[in-house]
């Protein structure tokens, strides 16, 4: 699995800690991590509703598998991310979040509070969050029993979403060409992209918007 790391402009000092928690536990399950930054508070800002918009960019195209991300609170990063079609984000402080996240709701992104009750030993929480993420395949089912309801019930999800939402290339098409050219026009988001997207059209208009 191809994991996206983005945390926002607040957070861009913990980006190190953070990543190094993440990576840590995603190779040992056999996933890769790309890290998009912010790495440092030099960076170009990204906020929390250009994580959500490149969350969807990096879902969509194929070049992320699951996004890891958040903000001061984690709540401004859930909500951009599921405003965005084919983005499930679920909000994940505790390892039993994550777990019960991956096993139920089978997403493909988590919002986490990177100051909000980060504190004394707050890598290892980090740790001990991806580890319960990643330890299982997503969609086994909390208690296993209930596996069968709940898969239904997710592709149900996924049924709904594809009708309440909107294509993303015709979002694309429409977002303030500012807006998403300061959310794309970054070293990280280039190396990545080009190198994992799958999704010829979207890999076109970007190319149109970057050029």
């Amino acid at each position: 699995m191809k994991i996206a790391l983005i945390n926002e402009n607040s957070q861009a000092a913990k980006n190190e800690i953070i990543y190094t928690a993440l990576n840590k536990v995603a190779t040992k399950y056999g996933h890769t991590v790309d890290n998009y930054g912010m790495t440092s508070a030099d960076d170009k800002p990204l906020t929390y509703v250009q994580n959500g918009l490149l969350a969807a960019i990096l879902i969509n195209s194929g070049a992320a598998d699951f996004v890891v991300t958040g903000c001061g609170t984690g709540e401004g990063a859930l909500l951009a991310l599921n405003s965005f079609p084919g983005v499930i984000c679920g909000y994940v402080v505790e390892p039993s979040d994550a777990y019960l996240f991956g096993q139920i709701n089978d997403g493909n992104a988590i919002a986490q509070p990177f100051a909000k009750g980060f504190g004394w030993g707050a890598e290892l929480n980090l740790e001990n969050v991806y580890e319960n993420l990643f330890k299982a395949p997503f969609g086994g089912g909390y208690p296993k029993e209930r596996v069968v309801p709940e898969q239904r019930n997710k592709k149900i999800l996924d049924g709904v979403k594809k009708k309440t939402y909107r294509p993303i290339l015709d979002i694309l098409k429409d977002i303030d060409k500012d807006f998403l050219l300061e959310t794309i026009d970054r070293p990280t988001f280039k190396e990545y992209f080009y190198k994992n997207a799958k999704n010829q059209e979207i890999i076109d208009f970007v190319n149109s918007v970057l050029k």
